[in-house]
């Protein structure tokens, strides 16, 4: 090898490791299907119930009915989002507030963390293309719309949540239960299956209990009683 050609491929190395590396935080992004809610007037009635809903106090420690029920839900979540939230303390304390907040809206909480992670991969002050903010992807048209205008609560962890929350609840109820349209809606992308089906898919195999995790918490509790 002559030292021309040494030189060359030793200056292009550098340039090659970047290319290397935007591709592969391309492919490994923690938002790639992150859309945005699309802004659609509410009748009077359903505006005064939204606004009502966010503007509710914040919520105790949790939604769990017995100390049991919640150690094991915790354990069982919070191994599963170590890698995501390393610290225990702020790991614990956002799934305390995840599953209060799920459960007050009705929502399966581990469909709550499902969502979070295919929109944000749990980045609190996570912004999209299109500005939807913090680990919901929450649009700040929202803020105005149901909320007191000011912005920057969505990248508050409770607050966020509650939008989250309440606005998937609005979608799930526009759309007569159906799961699969509240989620396209959630994401501005109604018809189009690959954000649902990515959601739904990220449930399943990853945040969705095993039944043998629901048939040793049911012999635990029956011992206990």
């Amino acid at each position: 090898m002559t030292a021309g050609l040494h030189q060359g491929l030793c200056s292009a190395l550098p340039l090659a490791a970047g290319l290397l590396l935007a591709v592969g935080l391309l492919l490994h992004s923690p938002t790639p299907l992150a859309g945005n809610q699309l802004y659609e007037p509410l009748a009077a009635d359903v505006r005064i119930a939204l606004r009502s809903a966010i503007a509710e106090r914040k919520p105790p420690r949790h939604a769990f009915d017995n100390p049991l029920q919640a150690a094991d839900w915790l354990s069982a979540m919070s191994q599963r989002l170590e890698r995501r939230l390393p610290d225990i303390a702020t790991r614990l304390d956002f799934l305390r507030s995840l599953h209060y907040e799920a459960s007050r809206a009705g929502l399966d909480p581990q469909l709550v963390l499902s969502l979070i992670e295919v929109e944000s991969g749990f980045q609190r002050y996570a912004v999209s293309s299109a500005g939807a903010r913090g680990l919901m992807q929450v649009m700040p048209f929202w803020a105005d719309l149901i909320g007191d205008g000011n912005v920057r609560l969505l990248f508050d962890m409770r607050s966020n949540l509650r939008f989250g929350c309440v606005i998937l609840r609005h979608y799930l109820d526009l759309e007569r239960g159906d799961l699969f349209r509240a989620l396209g809606r959630y994401n501005g992308s109604l018809g189009k299956p690959d954000y649902p089906d990515l959601v739904l898919a990220t449930l399943r195999n990853k945040w969705q209990l095993t039944q043998a995790h629901d048939t040793s918490t049911t012999r635990r509790e029956t011992n206990r009683n």
